[in-house]
């Protein structure tokens, strides 16, 4: 617990309450707000969806949770219970934020909760959110009034006995949030009231996550599909025409990657960035750590090299990985040295991810290759020793210690001398959980993303091949080779060694069996839907 923390959990002061809304799911759609006020609190009340990753993101690593949605018994907690245990939590002096689904002041408890930190002089504030009530729709494709709409209706019937020829306009657009029984109960009352069998109607569960589904028919056809349909909850029905526009402006359930669940066999420390774009190809990224980066078992080597490259002894320093830019950046830490101990030494980046890893610690590397981002590649274009040109003739190769060496090789070749030190190793992870595995060797996941050699070598190791129906996506030759040598067959390939390259490549890989399902007038199946027996065998 953080000093600060303590004290004010001793405090005898009043604490605060900030009502914060946390949208309807997706979690980028906190609002900057709602950011600030979690990375102030020192207790966060989380409603029914889960927040994990919300908290985990913004919080800091002490932050008390406490759940509002379900009480001890396991029951759900009704409104007096979450408010009497929100004003509760502000006791000692704590900042308290209340995350609540959606906007605080949309169809929530937040009267009863404002009451009773009234009741004890706690000051509250209070933090809108984006709405499902609009968010939902949205990303269903459904803007809620097109021309010609002269109402729009949002109800929440869950309890309630609506009065229906109150929201029966020909023009309205009605909104109604619920469970499915509450939305079959919407559709018969509209009827009754009068609203035409042929209106249009979207239901959707899960908004703005990739676990949204959606059906789209009838008011006159939903009480025979949608109970077949198996949507999930929580459920919002747009009934109108508005509805009409989703054929034409669905997106989010239309991106290439929808709903797919992506297997990324790589160090948490490297996978950021592949998540993050599998994310906005709208898949599930699931992190199976396959190696684990340490340093070398004997610091002696890597520290005399350090202090050479300070003394003058290297013309050029050449990064490999951004792990290898990582432990040089960790040694000069441990040495109290910076940046600028590079001065007058060229510098060599294998691409342009680890050049970025470079420039983040503020250097710009001299050389890069900007086609072939490769050891190869690298040789390619660096030049030959030149005894008139170089007053030095030694490269400083800091790298893993199972790298290759046809780097080091080449720059004999041509004339260098090579201080080829071990600057970490890599040891193979342990096995993932027995659920994972299972996973894998059954086909739950629909593409695994491969981005060298190593991440295939020791996933097979620790988990076993991948099913026959997983989609194999490869950063490059050599890399594909390698899942090739161990029974896979390549689907993806990457166009250039980079992460982003080969996310765009499996993006489009996925937009093409959409595009073959919809020109065959079949259903968009992912690949963990055709789950033939038997596994993946190379061509």
């Amino acid at each position: 617990m953080s000093a600060t923390h303590a004290a004010r959990k001793g405090s005898s002061r009043t604490g605060s309450v900030a009502f914060v809304g946390a949208g309807p799911g997706d979690d980028g759609l906190l609002t900057v707000r709602a950011v600030e006020r979690l990375a102030d609190a020192d207790v966060v009340v989380v409603d029914q969806l889960d927040r994990d990753a919300v908290i985990r993101a913004h919080c800091r690593a002490d932050v008390e949770v406490l759940d509002a949605g379900f009480g001890e018994d396991g029951q759900p907690m009704t409104r007096a219970s979450r408010a009497k245990l929100v004003a509760g939590a502000a006791k000692g002096g704590r900042r308290v934020v209340r995350l609540m689904d959606g906007d605080p002041a949309t169809f929530t408890g937040l009267t009863d909760e404002i009451a009773a930190c009234r009741k004890v002089h706690v000051p509250f504030e209070i933090v809108p959110g984006v709405s499902a009530v609009s968010a939902v729709p949205a990303y269903a494709g459904v803007p809620l009034t097109p021309a010609g709409t002269d109402a729009l209706h949002v109800v929440h019937p869950h309890g309630v006995d609506v009065d229906w020829t109150a929201h029966a306009g020909a023009h309205s657009t009605v909104v109604v949030l619920g469970a499915q029984d509450d939305i079959l109960g919407a559709a018969e009352g509209l009827l009754a009231a009068g609203r035409r069998p042929a209106t249009r109607v979207v239901v959707t569960a899960n908004g703005t996550t990739v676990q949204q589904r959606s059906l789209a028919c009838t008011l006159g056809e939903l009480a025979d599909l949608l109970p077949a349909a198996t949507l999930g909850r929580p459920m919002i029905a747009v009934v109108g025409d508005a509805a009409a526009l989703r054929e034409k402006a669905s997106w989010f359930e239309n991106k290439p990657l929808f709903g797919w669940r992506v297997l990324v066999p790589r160090t948490k420390q490297q996978a950021g960035g592949v998540v993050s774009r599998l994310a906005d190809h709208g898949a599930t990224a699931q992190v199976v750590p396959t190696i684990s980066v340490e340093p070398p078992r004997t610091p002696h080597q890597i520290e005399k090299a350090v202090k050479g490259l300070v003394t003058g002894r290297y013309e050029w320093i050449g990064f490999t990985s951004v792990n290898a830019v990582r432990a040089i950046r960790e040694k000069f830490e441990e040495f109290g040295l910076d940046a600028r101990a590079f001065a007058g030494l060229k510098i060599a980046a294998v691409g342009g991810v680890t050049a970025a890893a470079l420039r983040e610690w503020g250097i710009q590397p001299d050389l890069v290759p900007t086609e072939n981002q490769s050891a190869v590649g690298l040789l390619e274009v660096w030049p030959a020793y030149d005894r008139m040109l170089d007053p030095i003739n030694r490269v400083f190769l800091p790298r893993a210690d199972i790298a290759t060496d046809t780097l080091v090789a080449g720059l004999q070749e041509i004339g260098w001398e090579v201080d080829d030190v071990t600057a970490y190793r890599t040891v193979r992870a342990a096995p993932p959980p027995a659920e994972v595995r299972e996973a894998i060797k059954t086909g739950q996941f629909d593409a695994v993303v491969f981005t060298s050699s190593s991440t295939v070598r020791n996933l097979v190791g620790i988990a076993g091949k991948p099913h026959a129906t997983t989609v194999v996506a490869c950063i490059g030759p050599q890399t594909a080779k390698t899942a090739e040598e161990h029974g896979l067959r390549v689907d993806v390939l990457a166009s250039e060694p980079s992460a982003e390259a080969l996310i765009e490549a499996l993006a489009d890989f996925g937009a093409a069996l959409r595009l073959s399902a919809d020109e065959a007038g079949e259903p968009v199946l992912r690949p963990s839907q055709k789950r033939p027996a038997g596994r993946r065998s190379a061509k």
